[in-house]
């Protein structure tokens, strides 16, 4: 007869070591996506007719806003990977978990004689049908797989979330959990989706001003070579075709390079 795992344990000051360790990284990450950006990949990449439609009428403002927008984007993908990281190394500690191997798993783990298979995303609204659709597939290829040595294994598929709430978490062919669910659900400690906040500020003031900085320097040589490249030669208007032109032309679709 299969022994069940043997529950472990983590305490508060391995979670803040980790976080405090790891954290490092996320900030670094954060810092050379901006360090590395160029104007025009984020011209290609946001939508012109948004920005026209909000009255955008200076280069400094228009530059500001694509920054933005980009990091926002960017930021939430890095620090994702963060907390999955984060989610991993606590249930490892406590239920013996790891990252799969199977397509689009991040963490498969037993409790209770239950196999659980997780897809770890930052939030409840992470996905469009055609991405939930593929989530799905995923779980039942992983559970084929799995079933393939263990045909009697019991194994039920989670979306975690690590942040939010839902009224409803079964969704038929898996469960979505979120905020003090999910970190609850893959520690068995109920409070500890208040217990990491604390730790994460470690260094951010030190590291967020070092980023501000870097983000002025950006800031600044993109307004100057927006306004050489796409404002009039007296700087009194933005020339919208010439940004249309760049972001959905035909011609310079052909003609951008593979980093665009």
């Amino acid at each position: 007869m299969k022994k069940a795992p043997v529950m472990g344990n983590i305490t508060e000051k391995e979670i803040t070591n980790y976080i405090e360790k790891n954290i490092e990284s996320f900030h670094q990450r954060r810092l050379e996506s901006l360090s590395k950006l160029k104007l025009k990949v984020v011209l290609k990449r946001k939508n012109p007719y948004l920005y026209k439609a909000k009255n955008i009428t200076t280069a400094g403002e228009l530059v500001k806003g694509l920054l933005d927008a980009h990091l926002s984007s960017q930021e939430e993908g890095i620090f994702g990977d963060f907390l999955e990281g984060l989610a991993v190394f606590i249930n490892g500690k406590i239920y013996g978990g790891h990252k799969s191997s199977s397509e689009g798993i991040d963490l498969e783990f037993e409790k209770d004689s239950i196999v659980y298979i997780v897809s770890i995303k930052s939030g409840p609204n992470w996905g469009n049908s055609g991405q939930i659709k593929k989530m799905i597939d995923n779980f039942k290829k992983a559970k084929q797989r799995r079933r393939s040595y263990a045909s009697k294994t019991n194994i039920i598929a989670v979306n975690g979330c690590c942040y939010g709430k839902l009224k409803k978490e079964d969704k038929g062919e898996y469960l979505k959990k979120c905020g003090q669910s999910f970190w609850s659900f893959i520690s068995g400690k109920e409070g500890l989706y208040t217990e990491i906040i604390e730790p994460l500020g470690h260094k951010a003031k030190e590291k967020n001003e070092e980023f501000l900085v870097e983000y002025a320097k950006v800031a600044n040589k993109f307004t100057k070579q927006f306004m050489d490249e796409f404002c009039s030669t007296d700087g009194s208007r933005i020339m919208w075709d010439k940004i249309v032109k760049l972001n959905s032309g035909i011609t310079s679709f052909k003609n951008c390079n593979k980093n665009a």
